[in-house]
């Protein structure tokens, strides 16, 4: 059955073809995101939701979608979805960084144009019938020095473009190395010093807690007289009643603000002072802008239905397209690893330990990592899948750690992963053939070569005759198959495994016969997800 895709926003008649052009179905209904009730009680229904500003993705509506697998949102800005509950979902929240970065940058310098010309009074002034040439005397953007306050994808444009108007730019960005601070063309500084030397102070960072209220009542205090300053990135990152009182002393010359605190902004500290210029959150809004976040995220979100292609997720490692074909064999291995340990431990789980050798190691770990997790958490929810399994973990106070080693062994690449609870450690290792078969290759330190089946029977004994034909009179008595069956041991008299495949679920009397012979150590049916 082909996917089923929602747009619940205005998106390009352009982004609804992609879908539609992809093979998946689509149901546009833009206005249908403000009816947040209407929502909760469609959302069911649908694989994606398609979305810009006006949804609000809750966790009443997170709780309603049995289906969602994404959520793309056609823009940078996720705060209208609720990013921990769709983690717990298992739901994948996309975003599309990209696609309006000229469109934000550019809003940013003609804010600054605007609030260095007093442009937005000048024109209403003029408009008017006054002619106050000398009222709206301004300043130049030449030779002064701008302070860039996130130095990512947008302000690295802002500081590109601020070069070619000759300014001088600083920039405080925690994540800025020096050496690509020079290739920009830029002075990397503290935040204090920016502050202090700053003409201009434009932000461009997310909201986060490091980065919320960044220009604080204290902050402003620190900055040059006369200092204007610029927001078009995210509302929160300034004390707008702080800017609102430097602005009225004269301290801070200016303001030019896109975003707010809270928006819609219908009162705010800010409106009405003079020379403060206020827009609706613009910096998006370009006929280019749109439709280019509009064909992204279709993209996006047609590229994981259909491929399991991970782009510009913000609660799962991201994989391309290429490294889904190449790492489908291996997910698939770390997801069954997980499951085997997940089905065999019954303590409360301390660690998981993951060591990658050889080959697999120059992977997308960070995504193999989920896959192992996944399968593990399975185990006790059944729902759990890459994008929950971490949060389910982190909440259990589950330690992670992952190895990287070179090749050690006869396979070109294996994953061995070791659970540590209370009271023991338990470990797996597998790899994956030419055949693009994952394959179990060793079990509590025993080698084996055993593929993995849907329906399984893992035993543990002494090694001594009779286990084998123990086992498959048993299995003939009770009218089960076995298909196949693997074994291993370290040494002979010591402690043996066998791995057997059946063609059901083994019924729970046929267990309890077999731990009745007193032959075993432990007896234990496994299931795994083989489609």
């Amino acid at each position: 059955m082909a996917p089923k895709v929602l747009i619940s926003d205005k998106l390009s008649d352009a982004a609804v073809q992609i879908f539609k052009d992809r093979g998946i179905e689509v149901d546009f209904q833009p206005d249908l995101g403000k009816d947040k009730d209407k929502l909760a009680e469609v959302i069911g229904q649908y694989d994606g939701l398609a979305i810009r500003s006006a949804t609000k993705v809750t966790e009443k509506i997170l709780a309603a979608a049995d289906n969602l697998k994404v959520i793309g949102r056609a823009g940078i800005g996720t705060d209208n979805i609720d990013k921990d509950a769709a983690s717990k979902k298992g739901v994948i929240v996309m975003n599309t960084p990209f696609g309006n970065m000229i469109t934000t940058a550019e809003h940013a310098i003609a804010m600054m144009f605007a609030v260095a010309r007093q442009i937005p009074e000048a024109s209403a002034s003029t408009h008017a019938g006054k002619w106050e040439k000398s009222k709206f005397m301004g300043v130049e953007l030449t030779g002064k020095t701008l302070g860039v306050i996130g130095a990512g994808n947008i302000g690295g444009i802002v500081c590109d473009r601020a070069r070619g108007l000759k300014m001088k730019v600083v920039a405080y960005d925690p994540y800025l190395s020096n050496k690509k601070a020079d290739k920009m063309g830029v002075e990397k500084v503290e935040l204090d010093e920016l502050l202090a030397r700053a003409d201009f102070i434009t932000l461009h960072v997310p909201y986060t807690d490091s980065t919320a209220n960044i220009l604080s009542k204290e902050n402003i205090a620190k900055t040059k007289k006369g200092v204007r300053i610029i927001n078009c990135a995210r509302g929160g990152l300034v004390d707008e009643a702080a800017l609102a009182e430097a602005l009225k002393s004269g301290h801070v010359a200016g303001a030019a603000f896109d975003v707010f605190q809270e928006e819609p902004a219908k009162e705010n500290p800010l409106f009405n002072l003079p020379n403060v210029v206020c827009t609706p959150h613009l910096g998006a809004a370009t006929t280019e802008a749109q439709e280019n976040v509009a064909l992204q995220v279709a993209e996006q979100m047609a590229n994981y239905l259909l491929t399991g292609a991970v782009e510009n997720a913000l609660n799962m490692p991201s994989v391309t397209a290429e490294e889904a074909k190449v790492m489908g064999p291996w997910l698939k291995l770390t997801d069954h690893l997980g499951s085997f340990i997940g089905q065999m431990t019954d303590e409360p789980i301390r660690a998981i330990n993951i060591l990658y050798d050889g080959s697999v190691g120059s992977m997308n770990l960070d995504a193999l990592n989920c896959g192992v997790i996944a399968g593990i958490m399975r185990r006790a929810n059944p729902d759990t899948n890459m994008v929950s399994a971490p949060v389910v973990a982190r909440e259990k106070g589950i330690q992670i750690s992952t190895t990287n080693q070179d090749k050690s062994g006869v396979f070109d690449g294996y994953v061995k992963v070791t659970v540590v609870t209370a009271k023991r450690e338990r470990s797996v290792a597998g790899t994956v053939f030419s055949d693009g078969k994952p394959r179990f290759i060793q079990i509590k330190g025993i080698n084996i070569d055993a593929e993995i089946g849907q329906h399984m029977l893992y035993t543990t004994n002494n090694d001594v005759p009779g286990i084998i034909g123990l086992l498959g009179n048993t299995m003939g008595k009770s009218g089960v198959n076995i298909a196949n069956f693997t074994l291993g041991r370290n040494e002979a008299g010591g402690e043996a495994i066998a791995l057997l495949y059946i063609d059901e679920a083994l019924p729970a009397d046929v267990q309890k016969t077999l731990e009745g012979t007193g032959m075993f150590n432990q007896v234990k049916p496994l299931e795994f997800m083989v489609a």
